[in-house]
């Protein structure tokens, strides 16, 4: 199973970006999706999941301004951000469980909001 983000950058504060994380080469259905962001020196916290039923779940501190979403036909999911801050800047990891097979992680995409 691969996972491949994209959609990281530059943005000033304000601004928006749009994450993409494609899954590939599983053969068992993905139950859950999300998105988890790290910055250096702190553990890696989860921003947002979708099941594969659509329910989603979203931590605190991106409520209101990221909406995630999945097109379960094609194995991927999406991650709004709006109204980001500098607080956002980290790299942002696409998760999913696959039935049978466990847990997977993408590469990391950098996203950095300046002030």
């Amino acid at each position: 199973v691969q996972l491949q983000a994209s959609g990281g950058g530059l943005v000033q504060a304000g601004g928006s970006l749009r994450l993409s994380c494609a899954v590939s080469g599983g053969i068992f259905p993905i139950y859950l999706m999300g998105w988890y962001r790290q910055v250096p020196g702190k553990q890696r916290d989860k921003v947002a999941t979708i099941t594969n039923d659509g329910k989603t779940n979203y931590a605190d501190f991106v409520k209101g301004r990221f909406t995630i979403s999945r097109d379960t036909a094609e194995n991927t999911v999406y991650l709004q951000m709006r109204s980001l801050n500098p607080e956002d800047s980290a790299v942002y990891y696409c998760y999913c469980h696959v039935a049978v097979q466990g847990d997977y992680w993408g590469q990391g995409t950098q996203v950095t909001v300046s002030s």
